[in-house]
């Protein structure tokens, strides 16, 4: 009687898997319209929402709204029970900043910013400075040649030289701040200036955050400050326009100074929370095997002047997306026609700080990530970028990054859906994980790549209003929006509807863990 039972559930099994293979997705597919991506933006990218900064009172309206969404639908809470799975911040008060030079004293937050990945109080005292020009390190060019910079205060130059030519482009150009940073810092620096005619609005604000549970290993680092026009000036005698001068035309050259130098910087330390959001649709008969599609609800809040960040494309748009996918999924489930394998659908937070929801995900995994076939990621997927718009087609493409790394299933997959259903251009300019602008690296995906979870993200590219106030939902097309959250649907259909999970058959490049 026993064996007689379970030879009918196997059956049954047998049955409803051939059942799932034959459901056409089209019908709850085209549930995912312009109509409805608008409604959800409207309100995500808001002025309500104020530009949804981690941790700001504008991301947990966001982060409401989104749960209230998935609670509506009658999805599963995703993290035992709850839709939100919190994480702690650390939170840093700035509580004062001196400098003084050769006995002139600056102000804080108007001469002197911190840049806020410091992290940690200091008090150095300099008797000299290393002059490092612009701080240019190239296969050509460095500007630290002939000086010991091994436990010295380095004084630098934002920018470059006129008509200098980076060997690389993008954000590893010898150019670039964070790579000066980097330089300086190989070269021993003990802290770092950095020259600017007025400083960014970001380093005049008074608190900072950073993730908790990264505290313990973060290594200690050289503390990195900018100055403004009125410290070059005053310190070296000159205009800071003549300073530039002299540096474009080779008249001001790097060298060891002599001066009394005093840097004095206080935090006080406190702890902030921000979250994810999960919500699941359960599967069949390979419920405990797991779709991820992701996407970050967080952008850059208000700047020192109150100025709206609105984030509409990076990333409401793939918010929104993640919304209307789970409107679609959950349909589909009601009419008794619901994926096999479970689908999460999360939101996370952070992304623009450094990746932190996603990271505190991977390392605080809810569901077991060797069960998690992929994660399909959406960052940006509602705007033409400025190298699309000057083509003939410019209204039919979507980057695809990843999808030929982890495993060998997913660009036949990819490559299927799209011929069948949305004839999309699969552009894979930014798949390579060297490319200059090291996109690979720079959304929610990557870190389930780093622990071996196959991914695909998709993105519209860089486009004029990228990080700008004027990233709003006038500029969003959402016809063809609609049309890119559709691909994404179906990949997810197909990929959580398979008989096997993904295989894993392919090993990330060194350069890419």
């Amino acid at each position: 009687m026993i064996k007689q039972s379970i030879l009918i559930i196997a059956a049954l099994i047998g049955t409803v898997a051939c059942a799932q293979k034959r459901i056409n997705p089209e019908v709850f597919a085209k549930t995912i319209t312009p109509e409805d991506l608008k409604k959800h933006l409207s309100v995500i990218a808001g002025a309500e929402m104020e530009g949804r900064n981690t941790p700001s009172p504008g991301l947990e309206k966001a982060a409401g709204y989104i749960a209230d969404h998935f609670k509506q639908l009658g999805l599963t809470p995703g993290n035992n029970g709850s839709f939100r799975q919190t994480f702690r911040l650390s939170k840093d008060s700035l509580a004062g900043l001196d400098l003084s030079i050769n006995g002139d004293d600056f102000k804080d937050l108007d001469d002197i910013g911190p840049l806020f990945t410091n992290g940690e109080s200091v008090d150095l005292q300099f008797d000299e400075y290393v002059f490092a020009g612009y701080g240019i390190v190239d296969n050509d060019r460095d500007d630290y040649s002939g000086i010991d910079a091994k436990g010295k205060l380095v004084v630098l130059f934002a920018g470059a030289p006129q008509g200098f030519t980076p060997s690389q482009q993008g954000r590893m150009a010898s150019t670039s701040l964070m790579v000066k940073i980097s330089n300086a810092r190989k070269k021993g620096a003990a802290a770092i200036l950095i020259a600017v005619e007025e400083l960014p609005a970001r380093v005049k604000s008074t608190v900072s955050y950073r993730p908790s549970w990264a505290e313990d290993n973060r290594p200690k680092e050289a503390p990195v400050f900018f100055v403004g026009k009125n410290v070059v000036e005053k310190s070296s005698g000159h205009s800071f326009d003549e300073v530039i001068a002299a540096l474009d035309n080779g008249k001001a050259t790097s060298e060891l100074t002599k001066a009394s130098v005093r840097i004095s910087y206080q935090l006080q330390k406190g702890l902030a929370t921000a979250s994810n959001v999960l919500a699941v649709v359960e599967g069949t008969d390979k419920k405990d095997e797991y779709l991820f599609i992701t996407a970050h609800y967080d952008h850059l809040g208000k700047d020192a002047a109150g100025t709206i960040y609105y984030g509409a494309d990076d990333d409401g748009s793939g918010t929104v997306s993640v919304l209307e996918m789970a409107a679609a999924f959950a349909r589909a489930k009601k009419a008794g026609k619901g994926p096999r394998r479970s689908v999460v659908f999360m939101t996370v937070s952070g992304e623009e700080k450094g990746l932190w929801g996603s990271e505190y995900y991977s390392g605080h995994p809810v569901y077991p990530l060797d069960k998690t076939t992929a994660d399909l990621n959406i960052d940006m997927v509602g705007r033409t970028d400025t190298i699309h718009e000057k083509m003939a087609d410019s209204v039919n493409y979507v980057y695809v990054i990843g999808d030929d790394k982890l495993s060998t299933d997913l660009t036949p997959i990819t490559e299927a859906v799209n011929g069948k259903y949305t004839q999309l251009v699969l552009d894979r300019k930014y798949n390579d994980p060297n490319d200059p602008e090291r996109i690979y690296y720079r959304s929610d995906h990557y870190n389930f790549a780093r622990k071996g979870v196959p991914i695909i993200f998709y993105f519209d590219g860089i486009h004029r209003d990228y990080h700008r106030p004027t990233d709003t939902i006038d500029k969003i097309n959402f016809s063809l929006m609609a049309r890119r959250v559709q691909l994404v649907f179906y990949t997810a259909w197909e990929m959580a509807n398979r008989d096997e999970m993904l295989k894993r058959d392919l090993t990330l490049p060194a350069s890419a863990r």
